[in-house]
């Protein structure tokens, strides 16, 4: 247990420390947000969404004002969104969400991380077998009959439904729809007065790697590298828990 309970242990440790980090993505987003629709939560859906995750993880209200604010300024760069595939060691897939104003500077980070850390940077669209982009919401399943709220949202595209422990070891209920029905699903829950704690476009995979502790902390190092990344959003990998 040695080698990997340790790596584990400090890995936990440095989430905590991401906070900052957490709260510079989530400017970017807010930042893209308000560059495609506009600075008004009430007719941009995807600023609203931004702003509610900022909320879920206590990001401060200054700012989230500041991020709209910066955003509205003709000299805020705009980012671009662009995805990496490859493989990490032992084979398990990574596919890494970017956003980046330097594209030169962040493919040569991404393939600087894979080098090194013994994975391999793949081609645009290799993956898309293994990851299907989902839209993905959370929320405190409190007393809900959850039974009774999937048969509700079916006609809002509900594809399932399942509770699961957040990071702090509270029970979160889990919702997955179509990337497609995302706007129709968030109406459907606000309709329903059900506080979403988060609502994103994620890469969830079909199909799974069993990997032994020992790789595990392979592949978890590379994973570290990614989302140290200024520049990195998100990283998604279908290594079996």
């Amino acid at each position: 247990m040695g080698r990997a309970y340790e790596f584990r242990k400090e890995r936990k440790f440095k989430r905590w420390a991401k906070m900052s980090i957490q709260f510079t993505r989530l400017g970017k987003e807010i930042v893209m947000a308000v560059k495609s629709g506009g600075p008004h939560v009430e007719t941009n859906s995807r600023l609203r969404t931004a702003v509610q995750n900022g909320k879920a993880v206590n990001m401060p209200k200054d700012r989230i004002d500041a991020a709209i604010k910066r955003a509205i300024s003709k000299d805020e760069t705009n980012y671009e969104e662009i995805v990496y595939e490859g493989y990490a060691p032992h084979g398990v897939a990574l596919l890494v969400e970017t956003a980046t104003d330097n594209t030169n500077r962040t493919v040569a980070n991404v393939r600087s991380y894979f080098n090194k850390n013994n994975g391999a940077l793949g081609k645009t669209g290799a993956l898309d077998f293994i990851f299907h982009r989902k839209s993905v919401f959370q929320f405190d399943p409190q007393e809900r009959d959850l039974e009774e709220l999937e048969f509700e949202l079916i006609d809002s595209g509900l594809e399932d439904i399942f509770v699961e422990e957040d990071e702090e070891g509270n029970d979160v209920a889990v919702l997955h729809t179509s990337f497609e029905d995302f706007g129709k699903m968030q109406r459907a829950l606000e309709e329903k007065g059900i506080e979403v704690k988060s609502a994103k476009l994620e890469r969830v995979a079909q199909s799974f790697i069993e990997v032994s502790e020992e790789q595990a902390v392979d592949v978890l190092k590379l994973i570290d590298k990614l989302e140290d990344d200024d520049d990195v959003q998100a990283v998604y990998h279908n290594m079996a828990e």
